[in-house]
């Protein structure tokens, strides 16, 4: 005799990214069992394939996951975990002050927004008088898997291999050349003769990208010093109880 079903909620977001709604339910018993063994391994690349698995099951397969911006795969992630565990959760963070000291926090999961910087852009000029510059795409779980999405402690290979993945086109005045049509090594070697300036410009866009961000007052309960700390990117909301430094 065949058991019956559990009706499950379902819910809508809008991504960040673009005006387009998202239905989604919260995650089951089932799939909360591959966040654990992600939690347990505390390797960045199981924790954004179980994101991967879990936010695909929980939007009903309706999305090219791997394609999305990693700010829009957090934002879904987060907003699915807060209908799943409760709104409200309960975080140790680190007190800036005497950094030794943690004091217990509790964030309510959907005031947490996407924020994007006033001087983000993604078109950058490297030679004005050639009207010479890049157009870059954000990064997504595929470049994620091959490299890393922020410069700093990148190693020189991996600063470019990020690079070449996020290169949408190249242009010189009415000349565009799309950076699916060129080579990494070709995309590289443009980088490479770029001035000091002009790549610090294209890190910027980096430094500067949307992101899940939360900050909030903390008073350490040992020197009653009250401090700043900031909750940024997915692996400072994917596990309440683990301790976050500021």
């Amino acid at each position: 005799m065949a058991l019956p079903k559990v009706n499950t909620p379902t819910y809508e977001l809008t991504l960040p990214s673009q005006d387009t709604k998202v239905k989604y339910r919260p995650f089951l018993v089932k799939e909360e069992k591959i966040l654990l063994m992600a939690m347990e391994s505390q390797k960045e690349t199981e924790i954004y394939e179980a994101t991967r698995q879990i936010v695909d099951t929980c939007t009903f397969n309706t999305l090219k996951v791997e394609e999305l911006p990693t700010f829009d795969l957090e934002y879904i992630f987060l907003q699915i975990r807060a209908k799943s565990v409760g709104e409200i959760s309960k975080f140790k963070v680190l007190c800036p002050d005497d950094k030794k000291t943690y004091a217990d926090v509790e964030v309510d999961l959907t005031k947490i927004n996407v924020e994007v910087d006033d001087d983000h852009t993604n078109k950058v000029i490297v030679d004005e008088a050639r009207n010479l510059g890049v157009v870059l795409k954000y990064p997504t779980l595929n470049v994620l898997k091959s490299g890393k999405t922020s410069m700093d402690n990148a190693t020189i290979e991996e600063v470019f291999e990020v690079l070449s993945k996020c290169v949408d086109h190249i242009f010189e005045g009415d000349k565009v050349y799309p950076g699916k049509d060129s080579t990494p090594d070709e995309i590289k070697e443009f980088f490479e003769n770029l001035s000091q300036d002009s790549f610090l410009n294209i890190k910027k866009f980096f430094d500067t990208m949307p992101r899940l961000r939360h900050e909030m007052k903390v008073i350490n309960p040992t020197t009653k010093v009250e401090n700043t700390v900031v909750l940024s990117g997915l692996a400072d909301f994917f596990e309440s109880a683990s301790p976050i430094t500021a």
